[in-house]
Order: structure tokens, then sequence, then C-alpha cells
């Protein structure tokens, strides 16, 4: 049978999502050692989403293959109890066998967290960027919606990406303030390698004055990773959810950002 599993991890302690050869310490390793406990057999996850080292997940997808009878309860907290604390399987359901967590998937939301004051947090360093230059975040929402719609993307991709196009379609983004966090939600078919960490380090360009709003659009425009700007710290970034077709009926859960984040609010 085929089963699929939503995951929340912290990912501040791993070396990324993807098994590394001989490295240990990476989200999937990990989970992988735990589902073979349970199944009593070796088990290889597929996911919605590779993460970087640094980045967050809080609504991964992953599936894999077993011949192991368990119940959804069994696979998760049997998972749960041999996994660090840093690491959680929030739910467990079969699928159909033609199920699959990353090419089922037809659009997935990243979120990019900004702690936006002149002094910098003791807490939560590892859970959200500090940037201590004012922002403003009117000028970097006027500048984001350049980006929505079916776009190349190769100045917002890494140099090293594998993917086989740069287009892309961006359904949605927001830039909004909370009191001293900034969150920028991107909507989207699917995503280029630190594509996400590029818009948010182009905005905050924009957000410090460095440049003007329409700066969004000639990057775009210029198809020219050089031009692009820097790229913004990993550990403001998190995948918040993956969507499927309601033919696999997958749960829905309301992702909400961990206490510390939202305190900053």
């Amino acid at each position: 049978m085929r089963i699929a599993l939503g995951i929340e991890y912290d990912g501040s302690p791993y070396h990324g999502w993807q098994r590394q050869g001989h490295e240990p310490n990476t989200v999937q390793q990990i989970l992988e050692s735990a589902l073979s406990q349970v199944a009593d057999h070796p088990v290889t996850v597929i996911c919605c989403g590779r993460t970087d080292a640094g980045v967050h997940g809080y609504g991964q997808v992953v599936h894999f293959d077993t011949h192991a009878m368990r119940t959804p309860r069994a696979w998760i907290h049997g998972a749960n109890a041999a996994l660090p604390h840093s690491i959680s399987v929030r739910w467990s359901q079969e699928v159909p066998e033609h199920f699959h967590a990353r090419f089922s998937a037809y659009a997935r939301r990243y979120c990019y967290v900004i702690y936006n004051h002149p002094i910098r947090p003791a807490l939560g360093m590892r859970h959200m960027t500090w940037q201590y230059r004012p922002l403003d975040e009117r000028q970097m929402e006027e500048g984001a919606q350049a980006l929505v719609g079916t776009h190349d993307f190769t100045s917002f991709r890494a140099l090293g990406c594998q993917a086989k196009s740069p287009i892309k379609t961006i359904h949605s983004i927001r830039v909004e303030r909370r009191g001293a966090m900034i969150f920028i939600s991107v909507h989207a078919n699917a995503y280029l390698h630190h594509m996400v960490r590029n818009i948010a380090g182009v905005l905050m360009a924009v957000g410090t004055g460095k440049a003007a709003s329409r700066w969004v659009k000639e990057v775009l425009e210029l198809r020219d990773r050089s031009r692009g700007g820097v790229t913004a710290p990993p550990y403001g970034l998190y995948f918040m959810e993956a969507q499927y077709p309601d033919e696999f009926c997958l749960p829905r859960e309301v992702h909400r950002l961990p206490p510390v984040i939202l305190g900053g609010e």
C-alpha cells in the first residue's frame, strides 16, 4: 500500500531535507529511520518539496510504499516516538497507487518571516530573519506584484539550480506587517532553487530604500541571476502548504507559525 504523511519540522539543526550520502543529519534520513522501525523494513520517502539547510517545514507531505499493515495512528505515534522533538508526523493516510507527493501537487505555499526592529532579538533567531533597517512593507508589496503570473524566473534561481525550465507561475504574493514582523507569503505552482529566498532578498532591498519598487520588475526581465541581489538567509523560510486534487481527500490543516514568531506581532 502507499501511505501519505504530513510532516512538520524545525530545519535549523539539519543539513536540509534531502538524504546526502554519509551525512546522517538530514530530515529525510531521520524520518526514514523512524518509519523503518515502525514498518519493520527499510522505508524510503518521497517529499513534495525539498528544503535547504535551516529551512523549516509546516506542511511538508511525503509518501512511501510498504507491505506492513499499520493503522494511521500507529504510523503517527510510532514514528513520533522514534523522532527527535524537532520533527513531527502530523497525519497519516492511505492513498491510491497513482498518488505522488511531488508530482500530484498542483501548488505550494511558502512564507518568509522578517523581524524588523533596530535591536537584535534573543529568541527566535533560528526561525526568522532579523533586519535592523526600517522596511517599508507598502513598497515591498507594490514591487512584489510584478512577479505575479507566469514568468521566466531566471533572475531568482540559484546558480546551481537543476530545474529543467525557469518558467513558473506565481498565483499570489503578499507582504504584510504585524507589529515588528513582516511576512512574505508566496503561492505558486512550483519553485526554483532559492527562488523565495531570492525574492525576499530583492524585496528587502526595496523595503530599505536601496531600490525603487519598479526594480523588482527590472530584475525579473533581466533574466540574469547576477543582477538579482542578495539571497536572503534560510532560517526565515517556511514550507507552509502543498495543495492536491480533492480526489485524494488529504487533511487540510491550518498551519500557523511558531509562538515565538507570532509573539513578535
